[in-house]
Protein backbone atom coordinates (compact mmCIF):
# COMPACT_ATOMS: atom_id res chain seq x y z
CA UNK A 1 0.00 0.00 0.00
CA UNK A 2 0.83 3.50 -0.81
CA UNK A 3 1.61 5.96 1.76
CA UNK A 4 -1.89 8.03 -0.18
CA UNK A 5 -3.76 4.93 0.21
CA UNK A 6 -2.65 4.40 3.97
CA UNK A 7 -3.70 7.67 4.33
CA UNK A 8 -7.11 7.22 2.69
CA UNK A 9 -7.68 4.27 4.45
CA UNK A 10 -6.85 5.80 7.91
CA UNK A 11 -9.65 8.59 7.10
CA UNK A 12 -12.21 6.47 6.07
CA UNK A 13 -11.31 4.45 9.50
CA UNK A 14 -11.84 7.60 11.01
CA UNK A 15 -14.78 8.79 9.56
CA UNK A 16 -16.52 5.71 10.13
CA UNK A 17 -15.77 5.72 13.84
CA UNK A 18 -16.68 8.97 14.27
CA UNK A 19 -20.06 8.22 12.65
CA UNK A 20 -20.03 5.14 14.65
CA UNK A 21 -20.02 7.06 17.86
CA UNK A 22 -22.11 9.49 16.51
CA UNK A 23 -25.21 7.51 15.27
CA UNK A 24 -24.72 5.24 18.88
CA UNK A 25 -25.21 9.01 21.02
CA UNK A 26 -27.65 9.93 18.70
CA UNK A 27 -29.36 6.31 19.14
CA UNK A 28 -29.11 6.57 22.94
CA UNK A 29 -30.13 10.21 23.39
CA UNK A 30 -32.97 9.68 21.74
CA UNK A 31 -34.28 6.67 23.79
CA UNK A 32 -33.68 8.92 26.69
CA UNK A 33 -35.83 11.77 25.07
CA UNK A 34 -38.61 9.39 24.71
CA UNK A 35 -38.16 8.30 28.69
CA UNK A 36 -38.04 11.95 29.80
CA UNK A 37 -41.01 12.69 26.98
CA UNK A 38 -42.97 10.17 28.44
CA UNK A 39 -42.07 10.81 32.38
CA UNK A 40 -42.80 14.62 31.48
CA UNK A 41 -46.17 14.06 29.75
CA UNK A 42 -47.40 11.78 32.38
CA UNK A 43 -46.45 14.40 35.10
CA UNK A 44 -49.02 17.16 33.16
CA UNK A 45 -52.03 14.63 33.43
CA UNK A 46 -54.03 14.70 36.68
CA UNK A 47 -55.91 11.79 36.15
CA UNK A 48 -54.40 8.27 35.13
CA UNK A 49 -55.40 5.31 34.07
CA UNK A 50 -57.35 3.86 36.70
CA UNK A 51 -58.71 7.02 38.33
CA UNK A 52 -62.55 7.60 38.20
CA UNK A 53 -63.32 10.30 35.60
CA UNK A 54 -64.11 13.56 37.03
CA UNK A 55 -67.82 14.59 36.04
CA UNK A 56 -68.77 17.47 33.89
CA UNK A 57 -71.23 19.14 32.28
CA UNK A 58 -70.54 20.77 28.63
CA UNK A 59 -72.43 22.33 26.02
CA UNK A 60 -72.66 20.67 22.79
CA UNK A 61 -71.80 22.86 19.44
CA UNK A 62 -75.54 22.07 18.31
CA UNK A 63 -76.89 23.94 21.83
CA UNK A 64 -77.56 20.73 23.75
CA UNK A 65 -75.25 19.58 26.52
CA UNK A 66 -73.38 16.81 27.88
CA UNK A 67 -72.85 15.33 31.32
CA UNK A 68 -70.46 12.61 31.81
CA UNK A 69 -72.21 10.99 34.77
CA UNK A 70 -75.55 10.75 32.67
CA UNK A 71 -73.19 8.35 30.31
CA UNK A 72 -72.62 5.71 33.26
CA UNK A 73 -73.15 1.93 32.12
CA UNK A 74 -72.08 3.23 28.51
CA UNK A 75 -68.17 2.85 27.68
CA UNK A 76 -67.29 6.72 26.87
CA UNK A 77 -64.28 7.85 25.22
CA UNK A 78 -63.43 11.49 25.85
CA UNK A 79 -61.43 13.41 23.28
CA UNK A 80 -59.26 16.49 24.07
CA UNK A 81 -58.43 18.65 21.08
CA UNK A 82 -58.45 22.30 19.56
CA UNK A 83 -58.98 23.75 15.75
CA UNK A 84 -55.16 25.07 15.63
CA UNK A 85 -54.06 21.38 16.88
CA UNK A 86 -52.29 19.57 13.79
CA UNK A 87 -51.97 15.98 15.39
CA UNK A 88 -55.56 16.77 16.43
CA UNK A 89 -56.91 17.15 12.96
CA UNK A 90 -55.06 13.87 11.91
CA UNK A 91 -56.82 12.20 14.38
CA UNK A 92 -59.99 13.51 13.30
CA UNK A 93 -59.56 12.09 9.49
CA UNK A 94 -58.85 9.03 11.56
CA UNK A 95 -61.90 8.98 13.24
CA UNK A 96 -64.91 9.00 11.31
CA UNK A 97 -64.16 5.17 9.80
CA UNK A 98 -61.96 3.79 12.31
CA UNK A 99 -64.47 4.91 15.39
CA UNK A 100 -68.16 6.55 14.34
CA UNK A 101 -68.03 3.52 11.38
CA UNK A 102 -66.94 0.85 13.32
CA UNK A 103 -68.71 0.95 16.27
CA UNK A 104 -72.28 2.37 14.59
CA UNK A 105 -74.86 0.96 16.45
CA UNK A 106 -73.54 0.20 19.37
CA UNK A 107 -75.72 1.87 21.81
CA UNK A 108 -73.11 1.57 24.61
CA UNK A 109 -70.42 3.93 22.92
CA UNK A 110 -70.36 7.49 22.97
CA UNK A 111 -67.86 9.30 21.74
CA UNK A 112 -67.22 13.19 22.96
CA UNK A 113 -64.61 15.19 21.50
CA UNK A 114 -64.57 18.53 23.53
CA UNK A 115 -62.96 21.42 21.90
CA UNK A 116 -60.12 23.22 24.55
CA UNK A 117 -60.56 26.67 25.36
CA UNK A 118 -62.07 27.73 22.19
CA UNK A 119 -65.07 29.85 20.74
CA UNK A 120 -68.44 28.93 19.37
CA UNK A 121 -67.46 31.01 16.43
CA UNK A 122 -64.02 29.25 15.82
CA UNK A 123 -65.21 25.73 16.62
CA UNK A 124 -68.50 26.14 14.03
CA UNK A 125 -66.09 27.29 11.19
CA UNK A 126 -63.79 24.26 11.68
CA UNK A 127 -66.36 21.96 12.03
CA UNK A 128 -67.71 23.35 8.82
CA UNK A 129 -64.99 23.24 7.18
CA UNK A 130 -64.05 19.19 8.17
CA UNK A 131 -67.43 18.47 6.95
CA UNK A 132 -66.70 19.08 3.47
CA UNK A 133 -63.77 16.11 4.28
CA UNK A 134 -66.58 14.12 5.92
CA UNK A 135 -65.67 14.23 8.90
CA UNK A 136 -68.94 14.68 10.96
CA UNK A 137 -69.46 14.02 14.48
CA UNK A 138 -70.94 16.44 17.26
CA UNK A 139 -68.32 17.96 19.43
CA UNK A 140 -68.42 20.02 22.92
CA UNK A 141 -67.06 22.97 24.01
CA UNK A 142 -64.74 23.84 26.95
CA UNK A 143 -64.28 27.43 26.18
CA UNK A 144 -62.59 28.66 29.72
CA UNK A 145 -60.87 25.17 29.98
CA UNK A 146 -62.19 24.30 33.25
CA UNK A 147 -63.00 20.20 31.97
CA UNK A 148 -58.99 19.83 30.61
CA UNK A 149 -58.15 21.48 33.53
CA UNK A 150 -59.91 18.88 35.95
CA UNK A 151 -57.81 16.12 33.46
CA UNK A 152 -54.34 17.31 32.35
CA UNK A 153 -52.26 20.08 32.83
CA UNK A 154 -51.24 20.17 29.29
CA UNK A 155 -50.65 18.47 25.39
CA UNK A 156 -53.47 17.67 23.29
CA UNK A 157 -54.54 15.26 21.24
CA UNK A 158 -55.50 13.44 24.24
CA UNK A 159 -57.92 10.56 24.85
CA UNK A 160 -59.59 9.10 27.74
CA UNK A 161 -61.14 5.98 27.33
CA UNK A 162 -63.30 5.27 30.36
CA UNK A 163 -65.32 2.12 31.53
CA UNK A 164 -69.13 1.67 31.80
CA UNK A 165 -68.52 2.24 35.92
CA UNK A 166 -67.19 5.51 35.28
CA UNK A 167 -63.23 4.49 35.63
CA UNK A 168 -60.40 5.76 33.18
CA UNK A 169 -58.93 2.13 31.34
CA UNK A 170 -56.74 3.66 28.48
CA UNK A 171 -55.55 6.89 27.98
CA UNK A 172 -53.70 8.18 24.83
CA UNK A 173 -51.36 11.34 24.60
CA UNK A 174 -50.27 13.28 21.20
CA UNK A 175 -51.33 11.10 17.97
CA UNK A 176 -49.13 8.03 16.38
CA UNK A 177 -51.09 5.13 14.36
CA UNK A 178 -49.73 2.55 16.91
CA UNK A 179 -51.51 3.87 19.77
CA UNK A 180 -54.73 5.14 17.81
CA UNK A 181 -54.79 1.61 17.06
CA UNK A 182 -54.74 0.26 20.61
CA UNK A 183 -57.07 2.56 21.61
CA UNK A 184 -59.61 0.93 19.06
CA UNK A 185 -58.95 -2.28 20.15
CA UNK A 186 -59.11 -1.73 23.65
CA UNK A 187 -62.74 0.32 22.85
CA UNK A 188 -63.85 -3.20 20.87
CA UNK A 189 -62.69 -5.31 23.97
CA UNK A 190 -64.86 -3.22 26.32
CA UNK A 191 -67.52 -3.51 24.32
CA UNK A 192 -67.53 -7.28 24.06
Amino acid sequence: MTNIQNMKAKKIIIFLTGFTLFFSATIAHAQSSETNSQSELEAESIVKVGDIAPDFTVNMLDGSSFKLSDKKGKVVLLNFWATWCGPCMQEFNEIPEKIIKRFEGKADFVFIPVSREETFETVQKKMNQLKEDGIVFPVALDPDKKVYDSYAKSFIPRNYLIDRGGKIVHATIGFNQTDFEGLINRIAELLN
